[in-house]
Parts: structure tokens; sequence; C-alpha cells
């Protein structure tokens, strides 16, 4: 995850949107005499949060029509500080957890994609924190927020509303990069080092990251000089997932991910070359994950989220 994200934060101007939805597009076409704000910037964090911080996204939104996306399951807990508007979920990845509006929300691992709708603005920031970083920086186990949404205020106290006035003070996104760096790296410095999550999880998660999902439970085992047993439960009680189901969100955001840059680029999205490429057994298999994973086919997720862009595909969109 992290050199994945590293390499796509060298192109600043990617739209990205909140929950991990990392549309394409950023907005729809504006209202007759709107004044239309679109800005979306990504950037790699400090250095010395490698490992604990994959990645920043900030968007500006303002006179486009109102609108959802998906919040997809990725390979990283949420943490969102908005700037202008509360960020209103009206499904989480938990159905049972009620609609709700944020100011600033940590959401964990899912995998189950998230319903996020907008009046016509949204503003904020969004961190793509690694699960081995948790520990560190929310302190306490990405488990412990598995498949549930909070407001930031409940995991982070007033670090949320300290950072979150400081981000709305500031002018520019290279200004509130700069905030969230500082501010993160002060409150890295005063965790305690047993705070750290296990080198063998963290083997284990960078392992499967590494390999795009794809490497086996027994393989991981082996590694790490676990049992199976043992390292599944392991793993599951530091990051909320089982190896296998962080294997399955992993491999899906990669196939997204590259799903994502051929639709941006105008490609034949050619499905079953994906479907290969990323590690599923077959076209069938990639459609089924999608449906699981993003509740939708990937053939109609990108016309969902990016239905403004001409693309080119090697069977029709399902509308």
């Amino acid at each position: 995850m992290a050199a994945a994200r590293a390499v796509e934060a060298e192109t600043p101007e990617r739209a990205v949107n909140v929950r991990d939805t990392s549309p394409m597009n950023g907005s729809a076409a504006a209202a007759p005499d709107r004044a239309v704000i679109s800005e979306h910037r990504l950037r790699a964090p400090s250095p010395a949060l490698r490992g604990l911080v994959d990645w920043y996204a900030g968007y500006r939104d303002a006179g486009v029509p109102p609108g959802y996306h998906r919040g997809l399951p990725s390979p990283g807990l949420t943490v969102i500080f908005t700037l202008d508007d509360k960020l209103t979920i009206a499904e989480h990845p938990d159905p049972a957890q009620p609609a709700g509006s944020f100011d600033t929300l940590v959401g964990g691992l899912h995998t189950r994609p998230a319903l996020i709708t907008h009046e016509g603005r949204q503003s904020g920031i969004q961190l793509g924190l690694s699960p081995l970083g948790s520990r560190v920086l929310l302190g306490m186990p990405a488990a412990e927020l598995a498949g549930i949404d909070v407001p930031g205020h409940e995991v982070l106290g007033r670090f949320a509303t300290e950072v979150q006035d400081r981000l709305r003070g500031a002018v520019t996104w290279d200004e509130r990069f700069a905030t969230l760096d500082q501010a993160l790296l002060a409150r890295m410095r005063l965790a305690d080092e047993r705070a750290r999550i296990s080198a063998e999880v963290s083997r284990a998660w960078q392992r499967l990251l590494q390999s795009g999902g794809t490497t086996s439970v027994a393989d991981l085992a082996t590694e790490t000089g676990w049992s199976d047993r043992h390292l599944r439960a392991r793993f599951r009680a530091e990051t909320g997932l089982a190896p296998k189901a962080a294997a399955r969100v992993i491999r899906f955001d990669r196939a997204r991910h590259i799903l994502q840059r051929r639709a941006v680029a105008g490609q034949a999205l050619r499905l079953a070359d994906l479907a290969a490429s990323c590690g599923y057994f077959d076209q069938a298999h990639l459609d089924r994950e999608f449906g699981l994973l993003a509740g939708c086919g990937p053939t109609t997720w990108v016309a969902a989220e990016f239905r403004n862009l001409q693309v080119s595909t090697d069977q029709p969109l399902r509308a």
C-alpha cells in the first residue's frame, strides 16, 4: 500500500474523493449559472511517517449538482477532517450503523462499501492510515475500528478539533499538508514504543501488499514462523480482518485502481486481462468480488462513478 500510494502521490492533480472512492472526473457537470470549484490534491506524507500513513488527499467541490458515491474497501483506515460542510454518510459499511454527518471521522478497515452523499458542496482532507500506524497515531489497534465509522473526537480527543481548526485556518493545500505533517509527527513522538505492532503481523501485512493480495495464508505463516491458526488470530486481533479477507481487499483495491487508470485514459477496460493480472480465477470471479466489495460489478461501478467520461470498453457498460 505505502509504495503504491507513493507512486500515485507524484501526480498531485489526481482527483480523489472521501472514503477512498478515488473518482477520476471529480464531479458531474455543473448546474447552469453556478460558480464551480473543483480542487483535488494527493500528497505523500513526511518520509518520517512512512509505514504509518500512506497518503493525504485534499478535496473541495462547490457549485456542482448534489450526488453520491461509494466509499470502497481499501487497505487503509480512513481519517477525515472536513473544511466546510459536514461529511454525510447515508450508509455505513456496517448496515446496522445509522446514517449520520461528521465534522471529523475515523473509519476502520471494511469489506462492504459506504454510501456518501453531498448537496453540491464537499471539502476536507482525508488520510489513508496504514493499520500498522493505528496504535501509534490513534492509540488503539485497527481491529477496534473494523467495519465502523466514528466521530474523530471519540478516538483522537481534542487532537481532532485542534487539527481541524489549524487546517481550516490554512490558506493553501501545501500549508494544510504541512500542518498534518507537523501534527502527526508530534503525535508519533509522544507514542509509547510498546504501541508498535508486532514484527510478525507487520511482516505479513507488508507481504500481502507487496504481492497484491496473492500470497497464501500458508506462505505467510511459514514466513512469520507461526502456525496458520496463530497467524490468523493475531492478524485479525490487530487489523480487524483475517489474512484471507485482507488479501481480498488488497487484491480488489489494486484491480479497481488499474480499472480507474484505464477509464481515465479512455482505454478498453479489458476485464478478462484485469482479472488474470490481479490474481482472480477468471472474469466471473472478478465480477463476484466487485459485487461483494463495491456493491456492483466493475463496469457498473465505472458507469456510476465516472459517467461523464467517454470510456472505451470491450463490453457494454451496464447502466
